[in-house]
């Protein structure tokens, strides 16, 4: 039986079309379809229920150095509130998940991992946890994200709070207009400026109507969520990076820590980091007509085959196909042209810079003293 979010009433009376995620019955699309959600996040603002994904915090009186041997980022000089992109790595250097770490204070980080990740994820965390310290799984919380450029005013009307001096990758406390205590990170999957909000289960449904109550905002499911990660370049686990991948194949590598040496699989990430990983992740581009999926192989100019999408599809910003896969090395350079076989046809496409379309977040620029 599949597990349901505190949404899912919701979802159903808004005709949403439900598929499995994850092992949840999630919104794949509303009624306008994956394309228009797509746009209309791009263009006004849109409402994601992510609740399907994991929230814990993690607290003791050295967690900071707990989590750099957990991952490659530094943690001892975070500031509170502050939060990092980071992944869990394994003792090969492949990764576990990716997730969000944000400092609540000196002895506490709350920690947003990936749905599909979950019980592999408390496992591993549980695993090497110090005998001084805590794991506190957030089962009775929901997550729900609000993104693009009317972001920002539907949190401001809906909370007690004026979030426009927050700057990207923070956190703020606030409470709702119900009085629940809610905490808002300014990030989200999709590159536009936007908020991922925790709040308790009991809350979800009122916080959730109240956003779709703005005449700006609309229900958009997961399948546009995924179009507008794609756009961005953003890597999806069990697709773009997996047990196996490293960060520096995954260009991920500025995650890692100046001062980090000493995390799970150090040898082979910092072997990579100084002499250069042997493939590497890239954004490629169609140049001829046709849509390649995740599989669809990736080959030279020598009719070689020496890759194969990780994620593809679509671009509905950019009007053509759009992907990423691994390459080698000398054939990641910008510009690189490459064919991607999409049914037996070569189609000519070229290795292009990430994000495939510019990000629009948010970042406040300190006035000084």
């Amino acid at each position: 039986m599949l597990l349901t979010t505190p949404l899912h009433a919701n979802h159903i009376a808004l005709g949403a079309k439900m598929g499995e995620f994850a092992g949840y019955d999630m919104p794949l699309f509303y009624k306008d379809g994956v394309m228009k959600e797509h746009e209309w996040t791009r263009s006004h603002c849109g409402v994601f229920d992510v609740s399907h994904m994991g929230q814990a915090t993690l607290s003791g009186p050295d967690i900071a150095g707990f989590l750099e041997r957990l991952t490659p980022s530094s943690f001892r000089d975070k500031k509170i509130n502050r939060a990092q992109y980071t992944v869990l790595t394994n003792e090969q250097g492949g990764i576990v998940d990716d997730l969000i770490v944000t400092r609540l204070s000196d002895k506490e980080f709350f920690v947003v991992f990936n749905a599909g990740c979950k019980a592999k994820d408390i496992v591993w965390i549980k695993k090497h946890l110090p005998l001084d310290s805590t794991f506190y799984h957030m089962k009775d919380h929901a997550l729900i994200a609000v993104q693009g450029r009317w972001a920002e005013r539907v949190i401001h009307e809906i909370f007690d709070f004026d979030p426009r001096d927050m700057s990207y990758m923070t956190l703020a406390r606030a409470q709702t207009r119900y009085g629940s205590p809610a905490m808002i990170s300014r990030l989200g999957y999709t590159g536009e400026d936007g908020f991922e909000v925790s709040v308790p289960n009991v809350e979800a449904a009122d916080v959730w109507q109240a956003m779709l109550a703005h005449s700006e905002v609309k229900p958009i499911g997961l399948a546009a969520r995924d179009s507008l990660r794609l756009e961005m370049g953003y890597p999806l686990y069990g697709h773009d990076i997996n047990d196996e991948t490293s960060p520096v194949e995954a260009d991920i590598g500025w995650i890692i820590g100046k001062d980090n040496k000493n995390f799970i699989g150090a040898d082979r990430v910092l072997k990579e980091r100084a002499e250069g990983p042997k493939r590497k992740r890239v954004g490629i581009a169609l140049l001829g007509e046709g849509v390649a999926r995740e599989g669809a192989e990736i080959r030279n100019i020598h009719d070689q085959k020496i890759g194969a999408f990780t994620s593809g599809g679509f671009s509905p910003t950019l009007k053509k196909s759009i992907g990423m896969g691994y390459v080698p090395a000398e054939n990641a350079k910008i510009g690189e042209m490459l064919f991607i076989n999409v049914r037996g046809r070569n189609i000519a496409a070229e290795v292009t810079a990430l994000p495939f379309v510019p990000a629009k977040t948010k970042t406040i620029k300190k006035k000084a003293a």
